[in-house]
């Protein structure tokens, strides 16, 4: 006679055996990270909000370490809004200025450091993935809704450039983010497998960079050092697209530049693309039933990601404004990452004022 054991079974035994095994160690222990005290970011400091160092880890085990900014002079519980990007840069930058100026507005903020990046923990560095940072948005809004001076039922994300996307998959995935803002956003799986404008989008042109990756992979492994891809350049070539330009002056210059950051310096390991070229990011977009907000510039070189990852975005029924693409005329990618006279936070804070409550 057969005997037959169902999947839910055979999964429980395995668990079964593993917790009386492990369960001692199954828990998550915080690293104590060595974070900057002194004022180190690319924007002054408001006097309107009270600025502290945080950490928190993530479900994988990494620490990450985030700059907290809670409104002067208010009471709690508030909403609060988690922020992360550009893809490549560091909290002291573009996401900080974000953040700062929310918490102006009467929300508490986090803006935190990716996973393997900047002052948050994670070997080997500078490395990234697409589960593990879309988990560091998860991981922020653990913290966030725990935390005694948060509405836990008021906690949204907002992500900046690839951090937009993947903002996108976290609210996909994360029923308590209740509102999303994706700002100037990259569709890091699209551009990683079909690179810019789709242009190498077929399967030979995939398999090259497969080799190619590979191959570095064996090089890293042997040397046990993974191998740069260099941020952005410090000398531009005379034919440099615009966009490339407009990175030059923000990431090499007094504008954006910062220590820490990866576009500022050496960029991410070669190998780090390895995982979004197969990753479906936004296959979900259109089962997120609370609200997303999509920011991007007329002039972005980026607006195609934006503009097809709203025609993703489904209606909720019974929520008809709850999908908003917002389009900032004459804007370039870059201008929405400092430039507070494009930036429409007077729209980005009536969204979140209108989601989180």
């Amino acid at each position: 006679m057969k005997r037959i054991i169902t999947l839910a079974a055979l999964s429980a035994i395995f668990f079964i055996g593993a917790t009386a095994k492990n369960d001692t160690q199954n828990s998550i222990v915080m690293e104590k990270l060595n974070l900057t005290a002194e004022w180190d970011k690319t924007f002054p400091q408001s006097d309107k909000v009270e600025h502290r160092k945080v950490t928190f880890p993530n479900r994988y085990g990494i620490t990450l370490a985030a700059d907290m900014y809670i409104p002067k002079n208010m009471h709690g519980p508030l909403p609060a809004i988690a922020v992360s990007g550009p893809f490549g840069a560091v909290k002291e930058q573009a996401a900080g200025l974000y953040a700062q100026e929310l918490a102006e507005n009467g929300f508490i903020t986090l803006a935190f450091d990716p996973s393997f990046t900047g002052e948050s923990s994670g070997q080997p560095r500078y490395m990234t993935s697409p589960d593990i940072n879309t988990e560091d948005f998860s991981a922020a809004v653990d913290y966030l809704v725990t935390n005694p001076m948060v509405n836990p039922e008021a906690v949204g994300i907002l992500g900046i450039c690839g951090w937009g996307g993947i903002a996108i998959n976290a609210a996909a995935s994360d029923p308590r983010i209740k509102a999303t803002v994706a700002s100037t956003m990259y569709d890091m799986s699209r551009v990683s497998s079909n690179g810019y404008f789709d242009a190498d989008d077929n399967a030979d042109a995939r398999n090259a960079q497969r080799r190619q990756l590979a191959a570095q992979r064996t090089e890293d492994f042997r040397t046990g050092t993974p191998a740069l891809a260099g941020g952005v350049p410090e000398t531009l070539p005379a034919d440099a697209p615009k966009f490339l330009r407009d990175y030059h002056d923000y990431y090499k210059t007094s504008r954006g530049y910062h220590p820490r950051s990866l576009n500022s310096n050496g960029g991410r390991n070669v190998t780090s693309v390895i995982p979004w070229i197969n990753f479906p990011l936004m296959s979900r977009a259109g089962e997120i039933e609370n609200a997303v907000m999509i920011v991007h510039g007329e002039k972005a070189h980026s607006f195609y990601f934006g503009s097809d990852a709203y025609k993703k975005l489904t209606v909720t029924p019974g929520k008809e404004n709850n999908k908003v693409f917002v389009v900032v005329p004459g804007a370039s990618h870059t201008d929405l990452y400092d430039q507070k006279d494009k930036i429409p936070f007077d729209a980005i804070e009536t969204f979140f004022r209108e989601y989180l409550k």
